[in-house]
């Protein structure tokens, strides 16, 4: 996990130092400058973040085909040991549910 965070700080500042370099090369007015920094920061923390916010997707799915009923009890097994086994591995394009 701490490895995963790491890794997501040095991608956030990557994009940032990419931004502030290639406004201060390119001679923009300062307030654009500091918009292109924003608007790099945003970009990737939108990046790091997707992943998560596919997971809680996918979460959601999954109680919600448990809740409407139509399971038995080892699909639900089932689909909740996916959901919160740490050693499974997915593919971004491959939900869950």
């Amino acid at each position: 996990m701490q490895d995963q965070q790491n890794d997501a700080y040095i991608a956030i500042a990557r994009a940032c130092l990419k931004a502030i370099n290639r406004a201060a090369d390119d001679g923009r007015e300062r307030a654009e400058q500091i918009q292109m920094v924003y608007q790099a920061i945003d970009e990737a923390f939108q990046e790091q973040l997707e992943p998560y916010q596919q997971q809680l997707r996918d979460y959601r799915s999954i109680l919600e085909r448990i809740a409407n009923g139509s399971l038995n009890v080892q699909q639900m097994r089932e689909l909740a040991e996916a959901a919160v086994a740490d050693s499974t591995e997915r593919d971004q394009d491959e939900p869950l549910h």
